[in-house]
């Protein structure tokens, strides 16, 4: 078996548990939104997002514009 990063298995994690918490079939834009916002968490945490510099508001903005396409993955 594979050994992967903690970042890594927390992504792979996100998209083979997301049938597991739901009681419906689960579309593949759901996991792969599932797995996106996973990513998303690992590489740029929302708690580190705190000293308002420009690096910090670079992160920010890609965060939210990969959460945004997430949330349209999902809907």
């Amino acid at each position: 078996m594979t050994k992967f990063s903690p970042a890594a298995q927390a992504v792979l994690d996100a998209a083979f548990t997301l049938a597991d918490n739901l009681d419906r079939d689960v579309t593949e834009t759901e996991i792969i939104a599932a797995a996106l916002r996973a990513a998303v968490n690992q590489v740029i945490p929302a708690d580190a997002l705190y000293a308002r510099s420009c690096c910090e508001f670079v992160g920010e903005l890609s965060r939210k514009e990969l959460l945004a396409i997430a949330d349209e993955l999902e809907n």
